[in-house]
């Protein structure tokens, strides 16, 4: 299991944090058909497997790396192009979106921000519940391929899709901002803190956060600022993926 206990359990911080100090490009996808580049397309899904088990949301068909997959197995350094984060469904993901699937009066009829999407979920979550526009951000472009992909595989038109660094930016005024599995190092939390704080203040913008509790989340100051809304028991197969965490929790940001 070369691939999963390389990168999956402990979901490096690097790449998202060249994002932070050099940001990316604006990588908008906004239509269905003319931005799926067919030889990724196709390489994302012969070495994907469409599935919706094993999660909190058993309605949310995704594209993603299981053991059936080569580069479950396979060396990390032989797949081709940045780490695939969008291709595992992390537990504070799954968690915000089962929140939003059962409590669709959270986001019907208002304006979402996903960020940090990767494959998507919690966008798709937010759609299927009634919300009037959402943007899906994440930092790799083939995360807004997946995130694309899955949206066909739920029968949505897919909504666009950012790929760049926002968090050095002024975002435009969104209803709700929702965002799972960010809090996995301590200067990514902060940029993320103060963001936060600026969009709520400016905007009144409301914020949910989904987080299994990793340490670097638990004993981050932005705790002091949050309120737990649920708390779910992860499957199985997450808990086993994810070494051995057991629940997820989702958290109203009140500054």
């Amino acid at each position: 299991m070369a691939f999963s206990l390389g990168w999956k359990t402990s979901r490096s911080h690097w790449s998202f944090l060249q994002a932070v100090s050099g940001g990316f490009p604006l990588f908008p996808w906004r239509t269905a058909g003319n931005c799926l580049d067919p030889e990724m397309k196709a390489y994302l899904e012969e070495n994907t497997e469409v599935t919706s088990s094993g999660s909190l949301t058993p309605e949310i068909q995704l594209r993603l790396l299981t053991p059936r997959c080569k580069f479950w197995w396979e060396r990390a350094d032989l797949w081709p192009f940045s780490d695939p984060y969008w291709a595992i469904y992390w537990p504070g993901g799954q968690a915000l979106s089962r929140y939003l699937l059962d409590n669709p009066e959270v986001v019907r009829g208002k304006s979402v921000l996903d960020l940090g999407s990767g494959c998507g979920a919690t966008a798709i979550a937010a759609e299927m519940s009634g919300a009037s526009k959402v943007l899906a951000n994440d930092i790799d472009p083939i995360a807004g391929m997946a995130i694309t992909l899955n949206c066909k595989l739920n029968g949505l038109r897919p909504f666009p899709v950012l790929t760049k660094n926002i968090l050095n930016t002024q975002q435009g005024k969104f209803d709700l901002i929702v965002l799972g599995d960010m809090f996995y190092d301590e200067d990514l939390a902060d940029s993320l803190h103060l963001w936060l704080e600026n969009c709520f203040w400016t905007h009144r913008t409301r914020v949910l956060i989904g987080d299994p509790g990793r340490p670097q989340f638990s004993g981050h100051s932005i705790r002091h600022q949050l309120h737990q809304l649920e708390e779910y028991t992860l499957p199985e197969p997450t808990q086993q993926d994810n070494n051995g965490l057991t629940t997820s929790a989702v958290w109203d940001f009140q500054p």
